[in-house]
C-alpha cells in the first residue's frame, strides 16, 4: 500500500483513542539543549535529506535539532503515550490533515505558534485552500507545507483518435469509458476493494466532484443526499459496465493502466514518477513501452478537479501535510525551525519527492512564484532521477502545481476530524459501494446504508 494511503489509515487509532490528553509542560524558552522534531518521513533517503537541511539550520541559528523519524503506523500510539507522559515533541512534520484535526481536538497543538509562523512568512504566499483546510473557526492549526492530489489519468492518444474531450465531468467520463471499452482495453480502472482505504479515497474524489459531502456544517451526516446518491450511481455504473472484473486495489489498477489495458485510471500524483519509468519496481509494461519506457507518460493526460451534475464547481480530493508546533514546545526555536523548513530549506524538502510534494507555499514576499518555479525542475524518481518538466512539459506541470487550490475533503472543513478517522477503520462507504458495483443494491439503498453506519459510528465517538 502506498505511503499516502497507509498514512491516512493510521490515524484511525489516534482519532478514536480514549483519554488522549496533552499533559503539557510549562514553556521554558531555550531551556532544552535541542528541539525534538518528529517527522513522518521515515524513508532512509528522506531521513538523510532532512538531516542535511537540519545541519544547515543549526549552522545558521545555533539551535540543535534532534530528528526522530516516525513510522506512520506507529505515530498514533507514540503520540498518545508521549502526551500522557507530558513528553511531546516540539514539532511534528509531514502531518496529514486528519492528524492535524485530531491533535487539535485533543488540545495537543500550540495555541498560537502555528498561526504566527504563517503570518511571519506571509499568508498571501500560501495556497488559500491549504490555509483553509488547516484552519478551524479562524484559528490556524498548522503550517501547511506540501500536498498530493488524486488524479484522473487518461490515454490522450486513444481519446484523440476517438475524438473525445478530456474527461473532466461525470458525463465526459462515462462517454469516454463507453467508447473506449473494447479490444481488450477497459474504459477505466479504479479501486473497488471494499476493505481498502484506497477505495475510500477514490470514491471520495469522485463524490466531492458532485458536491457529495460526508456531513453538513453542524456535523449531520449527509450520505443519503441526492448528491451522494448520484455519486454512488455514477461510480457503480462506471465500474460495473466499463471496468476490469473483480476487486481492484492500488496495485492492480496501476498494473492494468501500465499494461496499456485501460483508457483511464484514478490514482494519486505519486503515479507520476512510476509512469515515467523512473522506478524499477513499478515500470510501465505496455507493448509500446518496450521500445520507449516513457510512452505512457507522453501519451497520458491529467485531470485534477472534476465536476458532477449536482455541483457548481469542480473539486478534487487532496492531502495537505503540515508542520505543527505542539503544546509545551520551546516556542521561539520551534517557530524558527518551521520558518526555515518553509523558507531556506523548503526547496530541498519538497525536492525529496516532487511527485507527491506540491508546494503549497508558492513563493516568498519578494518572489511570489519562487517555490512553484523551483518545483518544476526538482528531480523526481527512485532508481532513475529526472526533472518532471523533462517528461510532462509546462502545461501539465502548471495544472498539477495549482491543483491544491481545488483540494477538498470530507468532514475536515466541518471540524469532523475524529469522524473522518473513525470511518477509515470500518470503511462503511466502500462496503456499500461494492454492493452497487455487484448489482446487489441500488444507489439510493447503498447511500442509505452508508448513512446509517456512519451515524452509528458518530454516535459512538467520545
Amino acid at each position: 500500500m502506498p505511503r499516502q494511503t497507509r498514512l491516512l489509515a493510521s490515524f484511525l487509532a489516534l482519532a478514536t483513542a480514549v483519554g488522549l490528553v496533552g499533559c503539557s509542560a510549562d514553556e521554558q524558552e531555550g531551556a532544552n539543549s535541542a528541539l525534538t522534531v518528529w517527522s513522518l518521513e521515515d524513508n532512509t533517503d528522506r531521513i538523510a535529506a532532512t538531516n542535511a537541511i537540519i545541519s544547515d539550520f543549526t549552522a545558521k541559528t545555533g539551535i540543535n535539532v534532534n530528528l526522530v523519524p516516525i513510522n506512520e503506523d506507529q505515530f498514533p500510539s507514540l503520540i498518545a503515550s508521549n502526551a500522557a507522559a507530558g513528553d511531546l515533541p516540539d514539532v511534528v512534520g509531514s502531518l496529514p490533515l486528519a492528524g492535524v484535526q485530531t491533535l487539535a481536538a485533543n488540545e495537543l497543538l500550540h495555541e498560537s505558534a502555528n498561526g504566527e509562523v504563517v503570518d511571519s512568512l506571509g499568508r498571501d504566499t500560501f495556497s488559500p485552500r491549504a490555509l483553509e483546510l488547516t484552519s478551524e473557526k479562524g484559528k490556524q492549526l498548522s503550517v501547511p507545507s506540501d500536498g498530493w492530489g488524486q488524479l484522473l489519468v487518461y490515454r490522450k492518444d486513444l481519446f484523440d483518435a476517438a475524438g473525445l474531450a478530456a474527461p473532466d465531468t461525470y458525463e465526459k467520463i462515462t462517454a469516454a469509458a463507453a467508447a473506449l471499452n473494447k479490444g481488450g482495453v477497459a474504459g477505466i480502472t479504479a479501486a473497488t476493494a471494499p476493505g481498502d482505504v484506497f477505495t475510500q479515497q477514490t470514491f471520495e474524489h469522485l463524490a466531492l466532484a458532485n458536491n457529495c459531502q460526508l456531513t453538513d456544517a453542524s456535523g449531520g451526516v449527509k450520505l443519503s443526499s441526492p448528491e451522494c446518491v448520484e455519486a454512488f450511481r455514477f461510480y457503480g455504473e462506471l465500474i460495473s459496465k466499463y471496468s476490469v472484473k473483480g476487486a481492484q486495489d492500488v496495485d492492480t489498477t496501476r498494473a492494468t493502466y501500465f499494461a496499456g489495458k485501460a483508457a483511464m485510471i484514478v490514482w494519486s500524483s505519486f503515479l507520476l514518477d512510476e509512469l515515467a519509468g523512473l522506478r524499477n519496481d513499478a515500470k510501465p509494461t505496455c507493448p509500446q513501452c518496450a521500445q520507449d519506457p516513457t510512452f505512457l507518460a507522453k501519451n497520458s493526460g491529467f485531470v485534477t478537479a472534476i465536476k458532477g451534475p449536482n455541483a457548481t464547481e469542480p473539486a478534487q480530493y487532496g492531502e495537505i501535510t503540515s508542520w505543527s508546533v505542539l503544546d509545551g514546545a520551546s516556542t521561539g526555536p520551534a517557530k524558527q525551525f518551521v520558518e526555515y523548513m518553509l523558507g531556506d530549506g523548503y526547496q530541498r524538502w519538497f525536492g525529496m519527492a516532487p511527485e507527491g510534494k506540491f508546494p503549497v507555499r508558492r513563493g516568498t514576499k519578494e518572489d511570489k512564484e519562487k517555490f512553484v518555479n523551483a518545483w518544476n525542475s526538482s528531480q523526481a524518481g527512485v532508481d532513475t532521477k529526472k526533472p518532471l518538466s523533462e517528461v510532462y512539459g509546462p502545461p501539465v506541470l502548471q495544472t498539477l502545481r495549482t491543483s491544491p487550490d481545488t483540494f477538498q475533503r470530507w468532514g475536515l472543513p466541518q471540524g469532523q476530524g475524529k469522524l473522518v478517522g473513525a470511518i477509515l477503520g470500518q470503511l462503511p462507504v466502500p462496503k456499500a459501494l461494492a454492493l452497487v458495483i455487484a448489482g446487489r443494491m441500488d444507489a439510493a439503498a447503498a447511500a442509505g446504508q452508508a448513512q446509517k453506519e456512519v451515524e452509528s459510528i458518530k454516535a459512538g465517538l467520545r
